[in-house]
């Protein structure tokens, strides 16, 4: 389809798919971050100790970066509509399930599920944007849904933590139920359909499994780490297995006549340098809303509700700002956003570093939050634009998919490393004198992470994009497939 044809940004089409695409992907981003605010009630509810709460998080976020891949690879050659509307389907069977469960081993089972909905939905919702609108209207369609998502992350933390303070742990996830059917309703109706003709129709078996053993036994290993020592024979396998399953995946896709990941899209700069330093910023990320939160409770003494709305400003920056940020990168060049951004969140870091017993929320979190939240707001919008926007559209899916398993897997190792990083050893993460200075440590960490990605951004990003044609990717997905040659990623 030519790209005349596409949707318009200011369309009535078009805010009928970003409001699907921003609530749709809402639901994984806000449940992989809503549920830390609920970790000290899950632990009391359920009587589970530091690691099961870990896995609580990890759970979900390994299914999700294990897949996520195969979510974006599957919405390319099967329609990007059709495994979004699956993905979220999934998901919301799988948080009812998370909603009911009894033990803390079936919260994780069910947690697992539930990434594996958001696995499917998730590079979904950004691939729709790339294929469906017009070029020029891409980057602030994509800084839109970033700001959008805002609205999700804002009034997640909220109400999560008003429904722990008023109800149950539980209702957090039962409330994807609804708003789960809603975006079924919404994309069913508005959203256009769109695959890639080229992409290959047989599954990477080898490809998924050797994925998720690698990033399984890496995440594995390092949360076990902390609880037997690192001269454990059981830490020592799983990192071990974990190596080797990374290494056994690329030399899979190295293999494959047809690949899930084609390693031939590295090759282009822009696309390698923007997922190097999507994984340093979502690494720090990760750290940051898995550890503030628990912080803020537990050694600031925070109730549940102050401590969910306490990264309140940052979504609303993003929704204020990340539209512009997205038009400032197609103006300037991403190059410079992309620098600034993760130099500003690392000050905010160190800022947040400093937060300890009887914190005042106006003069020790609400300034570092807000300069945490300038930054991400000049960076997200001009990153994810940049890791799309660098392949021809019609990797729109892998691209996205790839991006976001780069994003989530970084978010993952955070989470299972950085507290033993920062000294947490065989510590509690829900004891006040043990958590203190881990957190101190981690942020700091987290800042200089920042940083990394920052300077990775200044040499490996360019100053424009090149332009590629638009590709013909809109056709029904029950059609018989179109095989053409596949072409390299420039």
């Amino acid at each position: 389809m030519a790209d005349e044809a596409l949707i318009k940004y200011r369309s009535s089409t078009g805010r009928w798919v970003l409001l699907a695409t921003v609530l749709g992907s809402s639901l994984a981003f806000v449940d992989a971050t809503v549920v830390n605010i609920a970790l000290p009630a899950i632990g009391h509810s359920l009587d589970a100790e530091s690691a099961g709460l870990q896995w609580t998080v990890n759970g979900y976020a390994l299914s999700l970066a294990s897949l996520v891949l195969l979510g974006g690879s599957l919405g390319d050659r099967f329609g990007r509509k059709r495994v979004f509307l699956i993905g979220v389907a999934w998901f919301a069977t799988a948080s009812l399930l998370c909603g009911l469960a009894p033990t803390i081993d079936l919260l994780i089972s069910a947690r697992v599920l539930q990434g594996i909905g958001g696995a499917l939905l998730t590079p979904g919702a950004l691939a729709i944007l790339e294929a469906s609108f017009a070029r020029e209207d891409r980057a602030r369609a994509i800084g839109a849904w970033s700001g959008l998502g805002g609205i999700g992350g804002a009034l997640g933390p909220f109400l999560g933590g008003w429904l722990v303070e008023a109800g149950s742990w539980r209702y957090i996830f039962l409330i994807n139920v609804p708003l789960a059917l809603i975006v079924l309703l919404v994309a069913a109706k508005h959203v256009p359909e769109s695959r890639n003709p080229a992409a290959a129709r047989r599954f990477d078996a080898a490809g998924v499994l050797t994925g998720a053993i690698g990033l399984g036994g890496l995440t594995y290993g390092f949360t076990a780490w902390s609880a037997r020592g690192p001269g454990d024979p059981i830490v020592l396998i799983s990192l071990a297995v974990g190596v080797a399953g990374l290494v056994s995946f690329v030399l899979s896709e190295r293999r494959s006549p047809e690949p899930m990941v084609p390693l031939g899209i590295f090759r282009t700069t822009a696309f390698a340098g923007a997922n190097l330093v999507t994984f340093l910023v979502y690494a720090a990320n990760g750290g940051v809303f898995f550890l503030v939160v628990i912080n803020l409770q537990v050694v600031a003494g925070f109730t549940p509700l102050v401590s969910g709305i306490a990264m309140l400003p940052v979504t609303v920056l993003m929704l204020l700002l990340s539209s512009r940020a997205g038009a400032l990168g197609q103006r300037i060049g991403p190059r410079i956003p992309m620098t600034a951004g993760p130099l500003v969140c690392a000050a905010a870091l160190v800022y947040l570093s400093m937060i300890g017993p009887g914190a005042s929320y106006l003069t020790d979190v609400l300034p570092a939050v807000i300069i945490f939240g300038l930054g991400l707001s000049l960076l997200v919008a001009p990153l994810t634009s940049t890791a799309l926007g660098s392949l021809d559209d019609a990797y729109a899916g892998i691209a996205s998919g790839v991006n976001n398993a780069v994003a989530r897997a970084a978010s993952l190792l955070s989470v299972a490393i950085l507290p033993l990083a920062a000294g947490l050893g065989a510590g509690s993460l829900t004891v006040a004198d043990q958590l203190h200075p881990v957190y101190r440590h981690a942020m700091l960490i987290c800042a200089a992470l920042m940083v990394g990605g920052g300077v990775l951004a200044f040499f490996l990003i360019p100053n424009r994009l090149a332009a590629h044609a638009p590709a013909d990717t809109f056709c029904d997905p029950c059609a018989p497939p179109l095989r053409k040659p596949l072409k390299s990623a420039r």
